[in-house]
């Protein structure tokens, strides 16, 4: 009787346990979600590689910039201001209105694309 019990609770706990197997894998594979943010640049921060955008409602949002974000609609495109140049261009547009594309995974948002959202972009566009 008691190896019936002991069978029984063993397959209970293997059920169990390749559930919540099953729930941690599903939630480490988890897509990133796709963000957006528009607001003014507040700060850069160039040795951790960060920059606080402060939207219209007055969120300030902290996002990391890696190598692989791209500077989209500056009028300076063609002038060194390219793909992983993202430390250069932030570095001249505090205060400048810009748009960032990001992800989040643990609470870590990560710029994929910064665009320039400022009048003189606009004015550079429509000349």
């Amino acid at each position: 009787m008691s190896f019936v019990r002991s069978k029984r609770f063993s397959m209970l706990l293997a059920g169990l346990m390749a559930f919540a197997l099953a729930i941690g894998l599903q939630s480490s594979f988890a897509e990133d979600v796709a963000h957006l943010v528009s607001g003014v640049v507040k700060s850069v921060d160039k040795g951790t590689k960060t920059f606080v955008v402060k939207s219209a409602d007055g969120t300030e949002h902290t996002i990391k910039w890696t190598d692989s974000t791209v500077v989209k609609g500056t009028k300076d495109a063609g002038k060194g201001i390219e793909k992983g140049s993202v430390d250069t261009y932030l570095g001249a547009k505090k205060g400048s209105q810009v748009t960032v594309d990001y992800t989040e995974k643990a609470g870590e948002k990560t710029a994929t694309g910064v665009k320039d959202a400022s009048k003189a972009t606009a004015k550079a566009v429509t000349q």
